[in-house]
């Protein structure tokens, strides 16, 4: 064989061999993202109620993997900063998600009473002329005067959300002496218009940390947050609340039931 064509055979068995090298790693990435999914969900659901993980083996043995992979796992979760290693004991549960249930119009109190206290620092109550996405919302005159509040949330104490909330005025005006510290909007809306919540209209997204949020939340800035945006309406249809509400992702876990229609 001519020295050139050993030369191409050579570099084609090399390419050959990158690849398959490249192949290996990025199905066991895959695989390591496949079981940190696994292992997420359980530990948000307590399926290890001393919040310890099995030993390395004993996780490679039950899901089929290599230590290598089950190694990679864990550290998507420390990555997350949902467990950390701890010397003689292993992988544990470093930071506790609440679950937050998108299928029923809760206010957060009512949502996490089974978890602790939360309480609200309210960091400013004001009207302020609606800017115009708020005031179309809230079916409301541009630049007519809206209730603005918001809110520091925490549970047990925690820094949970961030919560920026608009009112039309002539509601929101019998809320300026309530015990907003201690109560959910929710629970004094339907006390000061003597009607129902009916429904909401929700939008959740992942947004980056502000400097601001940030800050107030106690995460870093840049730190993924989740932000719901939700406009909610009292039982004769009426939008009475437009809220913008920042999570620490870290410390929140969303989930809902869904139907699928006829």
């Amino acid at each position: 064989m001519p020295p050139s064509e050993r030369l191409r055979d050579h570099v084609g068995q090399g390419a050959t061999t990158v690849a398959a090298h490249r192949t290996r790693r990025r199905l066991r990435a895959d695989r390591a993202r496949q079981l940190a999914d696994l292992l997420r969900r359980q530990l948000l659901t307590d399926a290890f109620p001393d919040g310890a993980l099995p030993h390395e083996d004993a996780l490679a043995a039950e899901y089929d993997a290599t230590r290598n992979t089950v190694r990679q796992a864990l550290d998507l979760l420390r990555a997350e900063g949902l467990v950390t290693r701890q010397p003689g004991v292993g992988t544990v549960l470093a930071t506790r998600k609440y679950p937050h249930g998108l299928d029923r119009l809760m206010g957060l109190a009512e949502t996490l009473h089974e978890h602790g206290r939360v309480t609200n620092e309210v960091r400013a109550t004001v009207p302020v002329p609606a800017p115009a996405p708020v005031a179309e919302r809230l079916r409301v005159p541009p630049g007519a005067d809206v209730l603005y509040i918001e809110r520091l949330r925490r549970l047990n104490g925690v820094p949970l959300s961030l919560d920026h909330t608009y009112l039309p005025l002539d509601t929101g005006t019998a809320l300026l002496g309530a015990d907003l510290e201690n109560n959910d909007v929710f629970h004094l809306l339907e006390s000061v218009t003597g009607t129902p919540l009916g429904h909401a209209e929700i939008n959740l997204e992942a947004v980056s940390a502000d400097a601001h949020s940030a800050a107030v939340l106690e995460t870093p800035r840049g730190a993924a947050v989740l932000m719901l945006e939700r406009l909610t309406h009292l039982a004769d249809g009426r939008p009475v609340d437009l809220e913008f509400i920042r999570f620490r992702g870290d410390r929140i876990a969303m989930s809902g039931l869904l139907h699928r229609s006829a």
